[in-house]
């Protein structure tokens, strides 16, 4: 047996100690991780608008009157609830309002002249053939039974051609009528005034052809509002009328979900330097979410294509490649390159078919430096589950 003596035992501690210290000094420094978990939960495949949305009502107008001319009455202001067929405003229009009266009187002349025509006419066809039954028994000449004959088939004439002038004059009256509500702006249906551009005694023209100017009067009709929204042409074959739909506006904190896609444009909007986008409406089906709603809103929609609950899912910036992730072992505190494969996908989540099991731990922090495939890691945090 080989006797270690004291001197000997000291050296080797002394080696012992300085072989340690020699690997701790050349030992990385393990790199600090965030960690995430592979858990089981929802996920949603879903499609983004490309630029902002607009909420805008179903029903717009911007009301001019059809003819130029003074203002003269003016019933409304910026605010105010309008019934269908109210009168908004009117034009200068006295000499049309004495030319429908003079066309009325026309037509009440006429009429009368007509009625006395076809009295004439009556008459002489009573003449006519009180004639003719003198004639047959041979009491009555032959040439004034002739003319009885003649004289009622021009007082029938006179009666239809007096009938024609009567209802050439309620024409002419009619013509006067709708040159007169030419001057008059009515409300085309219910809604409420969003604007007056005019005042009372001013001069409006009609817009040229082509050239778009003011309207008086600006309706909308706040009772059916949607939301129009353009996503990209790449998603285009995947969305459907009835898809459901989260809304999410500037102006309010939470996002509104109850849309539902009603109408999808039938062609692809191309505009110059932009994405060519194809454009979808959204309407609310929840009253509540549809109150506090105005035209002109910018609102972003989310358009759920498929949905899975219980599925194994990761956080999708743990992905990087579209199909690795850096899988945390805790036996050996290293960071190991895996492959998995992807199911439904979304900004937020992402579905894992294959390569992962629930509660394995992953990086979330690949964009740190030294966080690669056999570096050695410390958990800096752990993102929690929502």
């Amino acid at each position: 047996m080989r006797i270690i003596t004291p001197g000997r035992f000291l050296l080797l501690l002394l080696l012992g100690g300085a072989a340690l210290g020699l690997y701790r000094l050349l030992q990385p420094e393990p790199v600090p991780v965030t960690l995430a978990r592979a858990t089981v939960g929802p996920v949603t495949a879903t499609v983004a608008n490309t630029r902002s949305g607009t909420v805008k009502a179903c029903r717009r107008s911007w009301l001019s009157p059809a003819s130029g001319g003074q203002v003269v009455t003016l019933t409304v202001s910026e605010g105010d609830r309008v019934n269908p067929g109210q009168l908004l405003l009117e034009l200068w229009n006295e000499d049309l309002r004495a030319n429908l009266e003079l066309r009325r009187r026309q037509a009440v002349t006429a009429r009368a002249e007509a009625r006395q025509a076809c009295a004439l006419a009556e008459g002489a066809r009573r003449e006519a053939r009180r004639l003719q039954t003198l004639l047959a028994r041979r009491l009555v000449a032959d040439e004034k039974a002739d003319q009885a004959e003649t004289e009622a088939a021009a007082r029938e004439a006179a009666c239809n051609a007096a009938k024609a002038r009567t209802a050439a004059a309620e024409a002419a009256v009619e013509v006067s009528r709708g040159e007169l509500d030419r001057t008059r702006l009515r409300a085309p249906f219910a809604g409420v005034v969003a604007e007056v551009n005019t005042e009372q005694g001013e001069y409006v023209t009609p817009s040229p052809p082509g050239i778009a100017t003011l309207p008086a009067i600006d309706l909308i009709d706040d009772s059916c509002l949607y939301v129009s929204a353009p996503i990209d042409e790449v998603d285009a074959p995947r969305v459907r009328v009835g898809m459901p739909v989260c809304v999410t506006l500037d102006a309010f904190p939470e996002p509104r979900c109850s849309g539902r896609i009603r109408r999808i444009a039938p062609y692809i909007q191309e505009r110059e330097k932009q994405a060519r986008t194809l454009e979808v409406e959204v309407e609310l089906a929840d009253p509540a979410e549809r109150e506090g709603l105005l035209p002109g809103y910018s609102a972003d929609i989310e358009v759920t294509l498929e949905r899975r609950e219980q599925t194994l899912r990761i956080p999708t910036e743990a992905l990087f490649e579209e199909r690795y992730v850096l899988y945390y072992d805790p036996a050996d505190s290293r960071l190991h390159r895996r492959e998995v494969r992807t199911g439904l996908a979304n900004w937020e989540y992402t579905e894992v078919l294959e390569g992962l099991a629930e509660g394995d731990r992953i990086v979330l922090s690949l964009g740190r430096e030294g966080v690669v495939d056999g570096a050695l890691a410390r958990p800096a945090s752990e993102a929690g589950d929502d």
